[in-house]
């Protein structure tokens, strides 16, 4: 019987969590407290709605965070795939949290409409929501990072932008929920603030509720595109087209494979499982077919990112199995 793998400390599995969840609770918890003050100090609706969107998304990050944590385990016996998908399960419970928070956002924002409350304390308010729109823009800028170097892409200064938002379909599942978190945490304390200055220099004091409906959509919205990916992830989901571009180059880089007969890639978390048959020149040995398929094994398992390979291997049978029509048909 095979020794069981050995597991890391939970100070290092710590140190492998996701910094941006990390980064984003730590700064969420900071920001709630403060709009709380305020929105208690002045009435504001849309404050509170934003305070609301700030604990949602403190206890989301601690969810997700402890969850990236417990999927960096090796795996076991008992589970020989790894632990990849239970960040899956934690960033479903941050969504119900979400949803909750969207719910009483919008009730508070419906009464408001109904029923306008008189805000003060504008530069309370407003020194407040800046404030919440630096922290927050400085999560978004720091998760926009990890996903690029989740991915492997190079950007640079306003480049990091488009760059991140085309390639967060491929981050962990953690940095994909601080990414849409934040980017409505920073416009709704936009939102926020246009509500603050509009309701305190004017008679147009339904804008409050009306912003503060909107910030619990917006949440709505993260809910629906975080529970789908993380539903996705659950299910079991292939690798995008480019891992499977990445991983058939690395396969047929090597001088004695002729062919990829067939290969499946799964993803959990952010980290991948190959299962394929390769096609090796004819004539070999079976001591050298082995030698070639462990060759193979090795260089994909030096991409950290891929955590399995299961190979079988074939005589070359003359059919070109890997092309370029195969790979347009492959899901993006």
């Amino acid at each position: 019987m095979e020794p069981e793998p050995r597991q890391d400390s939970f100070l290092s599995l710590l140190k492998k969590g996701n910094k941006a969840s990390a980064a984003a609770m730590v700064g969420n918890l900071i920001i709630a407290i403060v709009k709380g003050v305020a929105a208690a100090l002045s009435g504001s609706g849309a404050m509170f709605a934003s305070t609301m969107h700030s604990i949602a998304d403190a206890v989301n990050q601690g969810f997700v965070f402890g969850g990236s944590v417990l999927a960096e385990k090796q795996p076991t016996r008992r589970f020989p795939t790894g632990f990849g998908r239970v960040v899956n399960i934690f960033c479903m419970v941050a969504v119900m949290v979400v949803a909750i928070m969207a719910y009483e956002t919008v009730k508070e924002g419906w009464n408001l409409l109904q029923h306008p409350a008189e805000a003060h304390g504008f530069w309370l308010n407003s020194i407040v929501l800046l404030f919440s729109i630096a922290v927050d823009g400085f999560v978004l800028i720091k998760a926009m990072k990890g996903i690029l170097e989740e991915t492997r892409v190079s950007a640079q200064g306003f480049g990091i932008i488009p760059a991140a938002v085309s390639h967060v379909g491929r981050a962990a599942p953690a940095t994909r929920l601080v990414f849409y978190e934040d980017i409505v945490a920073t416009l709704g304390s936009t939102l926020a603030l246009i509500a603050v200055v509009v309701t305190s220099f004017t008679a147009f004091k339904a804008l409050d509720g009306v912003m503060t409906i909107l910030i619990g959509f917006l949440m709505v919205g993260v809910a629906f595109r975080v529970g789908f990916d993380n539903m996705v992830g659950l299910i079991g989901v292939a690798a995008p087209r480019v891992i499977e571009e990445k991983v058939g180059e690395l396969i047929l880089s090597d001088p004695d494979v002729t062919d990829i007969n067939q290969i499946r890639i799964t993803q959990e978390g952010r980290y991948y499982h190959i299962d394929g048959l390769i096609e090796l020149r004819k004539g070999l040995t079976l001591a050298l077919a082995d030698d070639i398929k462990f060759r193979v094994r090795d260089k994909l398992l030096s991409d950290p990112d891929i955590t399995d390979v299961t190979l079988g291997i074939i005589e070359d049978n003359g059919v070109p199995d890997w092309t370029p029509e195969r790979l347009e048909e492959l899901p993006d």
